[in-house]
């Protein structure tokens, strides 16, 4: 349907569609996500089954199942015991399509319609009647070399897609598309988490990939930071233009080196308490800051996700197994020390998500309009739909405007949707711009100048593509 997610009042649907129409077709910057360099590595790549693309990887669609009382197992997803599970994906995709009703009216299932009927031509409803059909014709086209990832990306008009790789990460696969000759755009993101949360699973097993990755004997906080400084060199070396970090709390706080000091000993020797963990997470978040301010990758900050809520799941499953809820966040009062050291900082920028709606008004936007460091990333995981996209620019806009917002990521493991989602925030964008101008509040030329810095520009900027 062309106009598609457009208002149903006649002017403004009329402008949205041109204004739509002027970004549409505009190169697609994929500046944070979490594809898999592998795609690309390889010039023969190939997806496997349309379970293996589609089902498997999303924890958006088994954790909707999950909550209507379908195993992980009938999903195909193995327990960390092992035991039986569904090894049978033309069964996976026939459990998935007779309950597909449960997504009417949610993002997960717009976007799938909209993939199916834009990547697959595919235009079947989703159900028991059409299960093996809509297979079929998604296996046969995964078969051919027009679904090859690196064909994909040029269909897909993608101008720079970024990966998300662990500091310890030797980047090999990064590499091996360099080697390959090949012209695609694909960066490296310098991501530390399991290196700096010491009270993660495998703390102390990611120290010694650290190690080994940088050359040098961790055995200090002195030598760790320099690892990390190292790892974030080569990484920027690779083409990386960013990091990416994730905490529960937006908490910030300046250690001196002897607390770091002591703190990082009793996490080598496995004795740090949750409130030393919490302390020098949020050291570490001031740390990366300065490290940003010398060698200029743009830090992204994730806020707001209880990971692993069940923790049942977890010790069957494993992480990530969709069981993540979002908390209330505070951000004003947490930052206030990074902000004291970096925030008048204007070389340099920290691009804030958050899972709490509650503080786009109330705390984001009026950072965000105030500090030069600040930028908004765009509406996040549980809220990167048509309805939380809408509140997100009624909500910031007028105090942030939107030239302190990073335009849009689709931070998505799922390859295929990467052109829906990005048609969905165009289509958003469009249509919310159409509200403005057709109440007063900007005119034409505005509208269009800012349809393309919502699509394209500001993502562009903010992430350093257009170096």
């Amino acid at each position: 349907m062309q106009d598609r997610y457009f208002s149903t009042d006649p002017a403004q649907r009329a402008a949205a569609r041109e204004l739509y129409a002027s970004v549409k077709d505009l190169p697609l910057i994929c500046p944070h996500g979490h594809v898999d360099p592998r795609l690309f590595a390889d010039s023969d790549y190939q997806f496997g089954s349309p379970v293996d693309l589609l089902i498997i990887p999303d924890h958006y669609i088994f954790r909707m199942l999950y909550s209507q009382g379908i195993s992980l197992e009938a999903l195909g997803i193995p327990a960390l015991a092992g035991g039986s599970r569904t090894r049978d994906h033309r069964k996976i995709w026939r459990l998935v399509c007779e309950n597909w009703h449960l997504f009417r009216a949610t993002p997960t299932g717009i976007w799938l319609r909209d993939e199916l009927a834009d990547v697959f031509d595919i235009s079947l409803k989703l159900n028991r009647e059409n299960a093996d059909a809509i297979y079929d014709a998604i296996d046969e086209q995964l078969q051919g070399d027009a679904f090859r990832p690196r064909r994909l990306y040029e269909r897909f008009n993608i101008e720079a897609l970024a990966t998300t790789d662990a500091a310890t990460d030797g980047l090999a696969q990064h590499q091996a598309i360099r080697d390959s000759g090949w012209g695609g755009r694909i960066i490296p993101t310098f991501r530390p988490d399991a290196i700096v949360n010491i009270d993660g699973d495998g703390w102390r097993e990611n120290i010694n990939r650290l190690r080994e990755e940088s050359g040098a004997a961790v055995v200090d906080y002195a030598s760790y930071i320099r690892a990390l400084e190292g790892r974030r060199e080569h990484f920027k070396a690779m083409g990386a233009t960013a990091t990416d970090h994730a905490a529960l709390t937006a908490y910030t706080e300046c250690l001196s080196a002897s607390e770091a000091e002591a703190i990082f000993q009793r996490a080598l020797a496995g004795q740090a308490t949750d409130k030393e963990a919490a302390r020098f997470r949020g050291h570490m978040l001031v740390e990366m800051a300065r490290m940003s301010s010398e060698d200029g990758l743009v830090m992204q900050l994730h806020i707001g996700s209880w990971r692993d809520h069940n923790p049942w799941l977890y010790a069957h499953y494993g992480r990530d197994m969709g069981a993540d809820i979002p908390i209330r966040s505070e951000f004003t009062k947490n930052l206030k020390p990074l902000l004291d050291r970096f925030g008048n900082r204007r070389d340099m920028t920290l691009i804030l998500f958050n899972l709490d709606e509650t503080t786009y008004s109330r705390e984001l936007a009026p950072l965000a309009g105030h500090y030069p460091l600040l930028r908004l990333g765009p509406p996040w995981w549980f809220f990167d739909s048509w309805l939380g996209m809408t509140r997100f620019l009624d909500a910031v806009v007028e105090t942030a405007g939107i030239y302190n917002l990073a335009g849009f990521n689709d931070d998505t493991r799922a390859y295929p949707s990467i052109p829906t989602r990005h048609d969905v925030w165009r289509r958003v964008c469009a249509d919310w711009l159409a509200g403005q101008l057709v109440r007063g509040f900007i005119d034409e030329e505005d509208a269009h100048e800012m349809i393309r810095a919502l699509a394209y520009d500001l993502a562009k900027q903010t992430y350093r593509l257009d170096k």
